[in-house]
């Protein structure tokens, strides 16, 4: 365990520009990733299938993309998340609403364990200290104040997470919201952000377009794409950019079958479409 204040060399700058900085951070695990680029995923404790899938798929793609998926090892989408980041192989930082040597809850032993050895655990909280009503909520300000964007997958009307989300919005950070079924309650909390002003995230890829990071294309990817498909983001890609009337002349196609083509490649979070030119999104 490691003891940092705001007078260390080491605490990080980011914290020290939200309200109410801890005064200091106990750490556990591998310090070097508070300088790192990274994102939030959170939501609430009780999720659907669809909400752990999600959470999954964004954090590896958060880490594959070189960002640090950061936390609150809850139960659900917290769980989801951190476990997306380490399937990968990436890097996750665990904010604890309990003392740095408390494992909470006591069915995440293995992941606590994981994360203190491949990433970082942090607290504010003293040693010893057991779960409290009034830790987590000052808990979220430091996810929040640690991420460059706060992403809520999944969050009932009540859900802690709104709590992060506003942080973030209060902090001027990014802020996105995974879309749901108007008719299940896992979706009133993220749809609701969606119409007070967060980002909607309608392809993944959107979230890392937004902060300035070029999406890596996988083999993988490509298999989700039709013959037609493949050929013309192949041109796109190693043009950089393209018109539709080119991309007609190069494919011999006419333009409302090219412009089917670069509709679906946009939609799939393959390439952008404005003003007059496709270019390409992934890399």
């Amino acid at each position: 365990m490691t003891i940092i204040t705001k007078d260390d060399d080491i605490y990080p700058g980011k914290l020290l520009e939200i309200k109410d900085p801890p005064k200091k951070l106990y750490l556990m695990g591998r310090k070097e990733l508070l300088d790192k680029r990274s994102v939030a995923i959170v939501g609430s404790r009780k999720c659907s299938e669809y909400g752990k899938i999600v959470a999954m798929k964004i954090a590896g793609e958060a880490a594959m993309n070189g960002f640090c998926v950061i936390s609150g090892m809850a139960l659900g989408i917290d769980n989801f998340a951190h476990r997306g980041a380490l399937k990968v192989g990436g890097d996750t930082i665990a904010v604890l609403g309990t003392g740095i040597d408390i494992c909470y809850p006591r069915q995440h032993r293995d992941l606590y364990e994981k994360i203190a050895y491949e990433g970082l655990l942090v607290s504010e909280q003293e040693p010893g200290t057991g779960p409290q009503k009034y830790t987590f909520p000052l808990r979220n300000r430091i996810i929040a104040g640690l991420s460059e964007a706060v992403i809520v997958v999944e969050a009932r009307a009540d859900s802690g997470s709104l709590i992060t989300a506003e942080l973030g919005m209060d902090q001027n950070k990014h802020v996105f919201a995974v879309p749901g079924n108007i008719t299940s309650m896992f979706s009133l909390g993220t749809n609701r952000l969606i119409s007070e002003g967060a980002q909607i995230v309608s392809v993944i890829d959107d979230i890392f377009c937004e902060l300035g990071v070029a999406p890596k294309l996988r083999e993988e990817d490509l298999s989700e794409l039709g013959k037609d498909e493949r050929t013309v983001f192949g041109m796109v890609k190693e043009n950089g950019e393209m018109s539709i009337d080119m991309l007609c002349f190069r494919t011999g196609k006419d333009f409302v079958t090219v412009n089917t083509i670069v509709s679906a490649l946009e939609m799939k979070g393959f390439v952008d479409y404005r003003m007059g030119k496709v270019m390409a999104v992934k890399l």
